[in-house]
C-alpha cells in the first residue's frame, strides 16, 4: 500500500482551518514511507477517480459536525469503491463506532489514533484480519487508544493554502489564520464534553519544538495569526507559555488565540497580561450557561459569579473573552435564558458573542458521560443512531419551540452575514414573546448604539 493515492485521507470539517488531523496522520504515514492523497472536502472536490484509486480511505471525524459529513463521504466511498477499506478516526469515531461498523465503515479509531492507524495500514498489506488494539472493527470492539504518540511535524505542504480558510479580522484587516494544537486529551471531566468519554481525564503535551516548527511552516505560507485549538490552552500553563513566548521571541508580529476555562483564567489570572502583551487577541471558554443548576449538572467547575468574576478580569487585562455557549439543555429554563440575553446586553458584551452560540442545544453522543447520572433517566429518550445523539425533550415545551426558532434565525443570519446586533435583538425578541413580554427590537438596536468592531475568526460554528 505504499503506491500513491493507494491511501486516501480525508477531512470535511475543522472549523474553517486548514485540516489539523489530516496535516498529522499525513506526517505520520510520510514518515514511515507511505504517499497518502489527502483532500479536504470543506474547501476541494473530491472526485470519483481518486475514491477508485484508494485502497484505504480514512476519514477524520474530530466533532460533531465533521462526523455527519464524513457518513456521506463514506457513503458515496462504498458506492463507488466497494472494496475500498473505510476507517473513521477523531474523536466522534469511537463513541459512535456500533453504528457506523454496522454498514458504513470497516474501523473506527479513537484517542491517539497515529499509532494503530499504522498498525491497520500494516495489517491491510499484509493480508492480516486479527484483532488491532486500538481499532474497532467488526470482529473487535476496542477502546481508545491513549498512550502518548511519537510526535511529529505536521504534514502540510501538500494541504489547500490558508488562503482558502478562515481569516482573522481585525483593525479593518483580514487577516490570514492558522492552527495548531500543543496538548492532546483534557485532564478535565465535564459531563456534557465528548473528550471525557475518550481521555478520561488524560493529557498529552506535545513538544515544544514540535508545535513551533508547525507554525513556522504555517507562517512561511503567510499566516499572520494562529490558534491554539486545544480543548484547554491551560491544561498546562507552563507548556502554554513557553511556546508563547517563544513563538513571540521569532515572530513578534504574529497573533494568536486559544481556549482557557473559566476555573483556569480565574487561577491563572497572573498570565493574563504577558500573554496579552505576546499577542493575544482574544480567549474563548465555555461558559455554557449563567444557571448555576446547568452549571453543576455538567460538572463545569466554575458558577455565574465566576463567570461575571472572569468578564471583569478580561476587560482589565485588554483581551477579548468570546463565550461559547450551549443555552438549551434539559435544565435550563426559559427566565434563565432570557437572563443570559440580559447579561451579554447589560454588560455590552454582545459583540464578544457569535449569534449562532445562543442556539446551542445539548448533545448526548452514544459513550457520554452523562448516561452515567442517575437523573438522566428524568430526561433522557431514544437513542436516534442515524444523528449520533440521544434524543431528550426539555420538560417546558416552550423551551423546545424556542430553540427551533432560534436556530433558524442564526443560521439565516450566518448566511446572509447579517448584522449580530440585530440577530441578538431578534433572539431576545423571540424568548421575550415566548414569556408573554414584548420588545420592539428595531428601538433596542438603536438604543444599544454603535457596535465595537473585535478581533474574531470568520468562521463562528463550534461543534
Amino acid at each position: 500500500m505504499r503506491t500513491h493515492g493507494d491511501i486516501l485521507l480525508i477531512s470535511c470539517y475543522e472549523l474553517g482551518h486548514q485540516p489539523f488531523h489530516l496535516a498529522l496522520l499525513s506526517a505520520m504515514l510520510q514518515q514511515a514511507g507511505y504517499t497518502p492523497v489527502s483532500v479536504d472536502t470543506a474547501v476541494e472536490t473530491l472526485t470519483d477517480d481518486v475514491i477508485r484509486r484508494a485502497r484505504l480511505v480514512a476519514i477524520s471525524v474530530p466533532m460533531h459536525t465533521a462526523l455527519r459529513l464524513g457518513q456521506q463521504v463514506a457513503l458515496r466511498v462504498r458506492t463507488i469503491n466497494p472494496s475500498a477499506t473505510i476507517c473513521f478516526y477523531g474523536l466522534y469515531a469511537l463513541l459512535n463506532a456500533d453504528y457506523l461498523l454496522q454498514e458504513t465503515i470497516d474501523a473506527a479509531i479513537g484517542g491517539e489514533y497515529e499509532g494503530p492507524f499504522l498498525n491497520l495500514v500494516s495489517a491491510l498489506e499484509q493480508g492480516k484480519t486479527e484483532t488491532l488494539p486500538g481499532v474497532a472493527s467488526r470482529q473487535s470492539n476496542s477502546g481508545p487508544w491513549i498512550k502518548r504518540t511519537p510526535f511529529t511535524i505536521p504534514a502540510r505542504q501538500h494541504l489547500p493554502s490558508p488562503d482558502r480558510y478562515a481569516r482573522l479580522e481585525t483593525n479593518g484587516k483580514a487577516l490570514l489564520a492558522g492552527y495548531t494544537e500543543t496538548t492532546r486529551g483534557c485532564k478535565h471531566t465535564c459531563l456534557h464534553c465528548p473528550i471525557t468519554p475518550i481521555y478520561n481525564g488524560r493529557f498529552f503535551a506535545i513538544p515544544a519544538e514540535i508545535v513551533l516548527a508547525d507554525i513556522r511552516a504555517q507562517v512561511n505560507q503567510g499566516v499572520s495569526h494562529i490558534t491554539f485549538g486545544d480543548p484547554d490552552f491551560f491544561n498546562g500553563p507552563g507548556h502554554a507559555m513557553r511556546i508563547t513566548r517563544a513563538l513571540h521571541e521569532e515572530f513578534p508580529d504574529i497573533t494568536f488565540d486559544a481556549t482557557i476555562k473559566i476555573e483556569h483564567l480565574l487561577k491563572h489570572q497572573h498570565l493574563l497580561p504577558e500573554l496579552k502583551s505576546r499577542g493575544c487577541s482574544f480567549i474563548v471558554s465555555a461558559v455554557e450557561s449563567l444557571n448555576d443548576n446547568v452549571l453543576r449538572r455538567l460538572d463545569k467547575g466554575h458558577t455565574s459569579a465566576d463567570i461575571a468574576a472572569a468578564f471583569d478580569l478580561m476587560a482589565q487585562v485588554g483581551i477579548s473573552l468570546r463565550p461559547s455557549l450551549m443555552p438549551f439543555s434539559p435544565w435550563e429554563t426559559l427566565e434563565s435564558y432570557i437572563t443570559l440575553l440580559n447579561f451579554f446586553e447589560g454588560r455590552r458584551l454582545i459583540e464578544q458573542v457569535d449569534p449562532v452560540h445562543f442556539s446551542i442545544r445539548l448533545l448526548v453522543p452514544p459513550g457520554s458521560a452523562l448516561l452515567d447520572t442517575v437523573e438522566s433517566k428524568q430526561w433522557l429518550c431514544e437513542l436516534d443512531s442515524a444523528a449520533f445523539t440521544y434524543r431528550w425533550r426539555h420538560p417546558d415545551w416552550r423551551m423546545d419551540a424556542l430553540h427551533k426558532k432560534v436556530t433558524r434565525v442564526a443560521e439565516e443570519a450566518e448566511r446572509t452575514k447579517s448584522n449580530p446586533i440585530e440577530t441578538f435583538f431578534l433572539i431576545k425578541a423571540m424568548a421575550l414573546a415566548a414569556a408573554g413580554k414584548d420588545l420592539k427590537v428595531v428601538e433596542a438596536v438603536q438604543e444599544y448604539g454603535t457596535p465595537r468592531v473585535l478581533p474574531h475568526l470568520t468562521e463562528s460554528w463550534f461543534c
